[in-house]
């Protein structure tokens, strides 16, 4: 078997095992997740120093050292990871098959791009600003796939499976039943998923994938990060190319290579370019090109020193120029940042968020949502709760288990169910009881606590025609309310509830208290 076989079925294998642990990912009826597909970014050596530089040396989850594991068999091989592994990878591959022209690269010094965006990555992190998981092709691939592409395939499923089932045709409704429950029970997500930004989120992923229409692994050659942290690792591989005196300077190795590792001059050969695909030893008519392991010589990666320098400047004014906006002014939050139960004090939570979005997939209400701007730049894609979607269910602990970084807490269920998220507040203008005098009392049946966070007084209040009615008015006890958001959620009263929740209040912050 070839070594491009043998790297077609080993792509294959760690695609599914991404989609596998992708699916298992997500509430299978208990509170215990088996096995989440963070396990990839445990291996991802980018996000763990981009992590460890922007907590400045903090708590680090063990599973993160696991990426030592990568650079090692990266200094020993090269960037097999990205040749051999990567899900993202693979999926650029695929879709640069469809590309059956096999010309040279575009432009031969833009593989020094991803280079320079490692460099502002790695130096506005130790500068404490988290931008790694927003370019990290795992956590890039992760956050398409959970907020944009299965939503996606769920809905489109979902309705080619109920046009079906319309057609009233016993012949075709009933084994497509069959085929559907089969789908509900292993692909399919228990319930339709929807989340904000799912069209943005999802067309950069598809542009990404185009771009292969361009040029094969245009990402990987040109803009991963990852592959430039692990294109310097390669810089001392132990396994090594050579060419015989039989080439011929014919150049199908270089249409062959995968990462443009072959310059216009087809026997200068750039080591921390090639992933290890091997398409130019299987290749060639000569057998003129080999690999074998040998001392490593270190070769030169010349970025120039003016880009470089640019390159750590970007990185340095990227923190001010994030974070002049307000939402980095002390005393300032916005009260519609409800982080999930477990987040780290904001300036933390920001310094380990990586953007993967798994917490926003295991959500079982699908009230974790990505932001926008509700924190800033720096805080894009970044979790948080919006109760009039779906509130947090009192007795989860999901988005803790799930978090690769640390940024959300893992709790214990008795510690998850005090911790206080925001605070409700009520709205007497729209409650029933208050501006109308119509008897309600959804907000308390609702109320998870105990003793219930809201209570109802009983009050005498006069209609239009003078007659006297009795109504219960609800009241909110602030130690007892987490912000879980139900109240607001299940609130009978449309458009905008009568009942909401704030931040304030909540328990990782001191200074965001209703009463100082």
């Amino acid at each position: 078997m070839s070594k491009k076989n043998l790297r077609r079925i080993s792509q294959g294998v760690f695609l599914l095992l991404f989609l596998f642990l992708f699916i298992q990912t997500e509430s299978k009826g208990n509170d215990i997740i088996g096995y989440p597909v963070r396990l990839f970014l445990d291996f991802d050596p980018l996000i763990f120093l981009a992590t460890l530089f922007a907590s400045h040396g903090g708590e680090i989850p063990a599973a993160f050292f696991l990426s030592l594991v990568t650079v090692l068999v990266t200094v020993v091989l090269g960037r097999v990871f990205c040749g051999w592994i990567c899900p993202l990878g693979t999926l650029n591959t695929v879709a640069g098959s469809f590309k059956k022209r096999h010309p040279g690269p575009m432009h031969p010094n833009w593989h020094k791009i991803k280079y320079f965006i490692l460099i502002v990555l790695l130096v506005s992190s130790v500068f404490t600003l988290q931008l790694a998981g927003i370019m990290d092709p795992l956590s890039l691939l992760i956050r398409s796939f959970s907020l944009s592409i299965y939503p996606m395939l769920n809905y489109g499923i979902s309705g080619v499976f109920d046009a079906i089932y319309h057609t009233d045709i016993p012949a075709v409704v009933n084994p497509s039943e069959a085929v559907y429950g089969f789908l509900k029970n292993s692909l399919l997500a228990f319930r339709q998923p929807y989340f904000l930004q799912a069209f943005f989120i999802g067309s950069i992923f598809f542009l990404i994938l185009g771009l292969n229409l361009f040029e094969k692994r245009f990402w990987c050659k040109y803009l991963c990060p990852l592959g430039a942290l692990l294109g310097l690792c390669s810089r001392y591989s132990l396994l090594k190319r050579e060419v015989s005196e039989g080439c011929t300077g014919c150049g199908m190795c270089a249409n062959a290579c995968q990462g443009g590792a072959l310059s216009e001059k087809s026997e200068t050969w750039r080591n921390t370019e090639c992933l290890a695909c091997f398409n130019c030893d299987d290749i060639c008519p000569q057998n003129a090109v080999s690999f074998g392991f040998g001392r490593p010589e270190t070769q030169s990666l010349d970025l120039g020193r003016r880009q470089v320098m640019v390159s750590v400047l970007s990185g340095v004014l990227a923190v001010p120029l994030f974070r002049s906006a307000p939402f980095s002014k002390p005393g300032y939050s916005d009260p519609r940042l409800l982080r999930p139960p477990g987040a780290l004090e904001e300036k933390e939570f920001l310094r380990r968020c990586v953007k993967c979005g798994e917490c926003m997939k295991v959500c079982i209400t699908n009230g974790l949502q990505p932001t926008l701007v509700e924190s800033g730049l720096e805080g894009i894609w970044s979790p948080r709760l919006i109760p009039r979607i779906g509130h947090c269910e009192y007795r989860c602990t999901l988005c803790g288990q799930v978090c690769p970084s640390g940024a959300i807490r893992k709790l214990p269920l008795e510690e998850k169910m005090k911790v206080k998220i925001g605070l409700a507040m009520i709205d007497k203008g729209r409650c029933l009881p208050y501006a109308h005098a119509v008897p309600c009392i959804v907000c308390e049946e609702m109320c998870p606590t105990s003793p219930k966070a809201i209570w109802l007084e009983e009050v005498a209040v006069k209609g239009r025609d003078g007659k006297v009615l009795i109504v219960k008015q609800p009241h909110i006890d602030l130690d007892l309310c987490t912000g879980c958001g139900i109240c607001e959620a299940k609130c009978p009263v449309g458009n905008r509830a009568a009942i909401y929740v704030t931040n304030i209040g909540e328990s990782r912050s001191r200074e965001n208290q209703l009463l100082i």
